[in-house]
């Protein structure tokens, strides 16, 4: 027999079971000499958090510290243009496990996943660590766009 492993059924559990993790807080770069917080401690941790799971599952090419090619800081690709040539397209309304991009606010975008029930999981910039929340951060911050992997129907 021939183990088959459910991608959608991992891909929800493990977005699931980040919730309260640290795991993204930190991630350090060399720049100009100098040992670096990249994601300041988890203040700038949503888009690791994100493209870890994606990267992990083979649904993205690379691990990302920035939602666009701006915010990445280095010369290559942002989360949102990798997602985009790995195949995910914009829908109009969330599924579960559907990545939303929220709207930029103090310079920056957000990004996170749909659980379903108008609940959503992302890293929190003042907590610094994964949590569950309202999908429209109780109406503060409105949806830019809904992205949305085919290969997750299966």
């Amino acid at each position: 027999m021939r183990l088959k492993i459910p991608l959608k059924k991992n891909y929800l559990k493990m977005i699931r079971n980040s919730e309260g993790t640290k795991i993204f807080q930190d991630f350090y770069g060399i720049y100009n000499r100098k040992i670096n917080n990249l994601t300041k401690g988890g203040k700038l941790s949503c888009a690791f958090f994100v493209s870890s799971i994606l990267y992990l599952f083979g649904l993205i090419k690379n691990i990302h510290l920035g939602v666009t090619r701006e915010t990445e800081g280095i010369a290559s690709l942002g989360l949102l243009e990798d997602m985009q040539k790995s195949g995910w397209f914009e829908i109009s309304r969330p599924k579960i496990g559907c990545v939303l991009l929220w709207e930029k606010k103090k310079g920056h975008f957000h990004i996170g996943f749909y659980l379903g029930n108008k609940k959503a999981i992302s890293n929190s910039s003042t907590k610094r660590k994964v949590v569950i929340h309202d999908y429209k951060f109780d109406r503060k911050r409105k949806i830019e766009k809904i992205f949305w992997y085919k290969k997750l129907e299966e």
